[in-house]
């Protein structure tokens, strides 16, 4: 059941994709490594800034699902803020054990590095 409606103030300044979400880039609030990227809908994102825990729209599911309600390993808020151009989310968090659900720190651990293709003109 949907709560209270996200501020105005801030819905206004979102843009959404055709689904109606915003992609939130998580990053660990101690060292600052990205942990993950995620979805959120205006509900998603009015009960992560009012509730302290990290709630994401799950596009495979089709449902809300908050960060660590099954695997422990929760997300604690510390700050969010919105890009230039409204159609992403910066969350700051504090993580309780690991952000992927490989059981790796962060997802791009687990997904690793790709090799840099460098152009005739590059540095």
């Amino acid at each position: 059941m949907v709560g209270v409606p996200l501020d105005p103030t801030i819905a206004d300044r979102l843009r959404r994709d055709d689904s109606g979400l915003v992609c939130a880039v998580v990053q660990d609030d101690h060292d600052g490594r990205v942990l993950m990227v995620a979805w959120m809908d205006d509900e998603a994102l009015r009960r992560t800034l009012t509730q302290g825990r990290v709630t994401y729209w799950s596009r495979s599911r089709q449902e809300y699902w908050r960060k660590g309600d099954t695997s422990g390993h929760i997300q604690l808020v510390r700050s969010v803020e919105i890009d230039c151009d409204g159609d992403a989310l910066l969350l700051r968090v504090e993580q309780v054990g690991p952000a992927c659900h490989t059981g790796a720190r962060s997802c791009f651990d687990a997904g690793g590095t790709l090799p840099a293709v460098r152009g005739e003109n590059a540095p």
